[in-house]
Formats: C-alpha cells, sequence, structure tokens
C-alpha cells in the first residue's frame, strides 16, 4: 500500500457526522456569515490529509462555470474543482461549500473534498480568498449574486471560519 493509500484507509473508520449543519450560521447585517468553528471532525481528518492551516490551491470556484471569462455566483450551495494537489488531495477532485453575496465580495467556505471515482466526502475547512481585490463582485451584480471576473481563486486551509 502507498502512503495515500494507508491515509484513505485510516479514514474509512472515522465517524464523519457532525453535530451542526456546517454553513448554517448567523449573518452579519450586511449579509455576510458570522465566524464559525471547524468542527472537530474536519479537524482530525484534515490532520491525517495533512492540510495544514495557510495551505492553498488554486480552484474553479464553480464547477459549472469552469474557464468562463467571468462567472456569477449564486447564494447557496457551491461545488468547485480543485486544480492543484494539495496535502494528499490530488487534483481534479470536488470541494462542497456555500457562498455569500451580501458584502463588497462574497464569502465562499468550504466544508467537504469528495475524490474521484465515487469515494465518500470527507469533512475539511476552507474559504477562497483572491488578493488585490480581484475577487470583488462588478458593479452590476444583483442582489443574491455576485458577478466575478475571474472563474479561479486561491482554496486556503484554516481552522476556524472569521
Amino acid at each position: 500500500m502507498t502512503p495515500r493509500q494507508y491515509v484513505l484507509v485510516g479514514l474509512m473508520g472515522l465517524p464523519l457526522g457532525c453535530a451542526t449543519v456546517p454553513g448554517d450560521v448567523r449573518l452579519r447585517s450586511d449579509g455576510t456569515p458570522m465566524a464559525e468553528k471547524c468542527p472537530e471532525k474536519a479537524l482530525e481528518v484534515m490532520r491525517y490529509l495533512r492540510l495544514y492551516v495557510g495551505e492553498s490551491a488554486w480552484v474553479q470556484l464553480d464547477a459549472n462555470q469552469s474557464r468562463a471569462e467571468s462567472i456569477t455566483l449564486h447564494d447557496g450551495p457551491l461545488e468547485s474543482i480543485l486544480d492543484q494537489d494539495v496535502g494528499t488531495l490530488e487534483a481534479p477532485l470536488r470541494l462542497y461549500g456555500r457562498v455569500w453575496t451580501g458584502g463588497a465580495q462574497p464569502v465562499i467556505r468550504y466544508y467537504e473534498a469528495q475524490f474521484l471515482k465515487g469515494k465518500d466526502r470527507v469533512p475539511i475547512c476552507a474559504v477562497a480568498r483572491l488578493g488585490f481585490g480581484q475577487l470583488r463582485k462588478r458593479p452590476e451584480s444583483k442582489p443574491g449574486t455576485a458577478i466575478l471576473n475571474a472563474p479561479r481563486a486561491g482554496m486556503y486551509i484554516v481552522d476556524e471560519f472569521r
């Protein structure tokens, strides 16, 4: 067995359920989410997967709009595609999370990763970020949406959502 296979076999024995629903958080007056703790199970899984806080990789923000010139995100669930390996996560794989579009730029939090070939989803904690204001919404974005100039962003591993 390869080291990656040992990690995946070890994950099979972990109970992956959470006491609360990830992404079900209170909102600020501008519609952005408040702080949220990373579930203990996600922290445990991330240790097994060698996903350390601050590690990052490129993602296609919306699997349905990958490689488009500009994209429109809507409040609610999001499926992204990991473009680069990070820790023991090998690209491409699916990232599942949630988008909030209430502020000047969307807030994107990832709660699960899914390996290819039908493997189970595993809990993680990550966010999408892009420096220099590049993740800002375009002015023509309607309420509940965020029109972005780029389909990609950095995905960063976190231990808490702030």
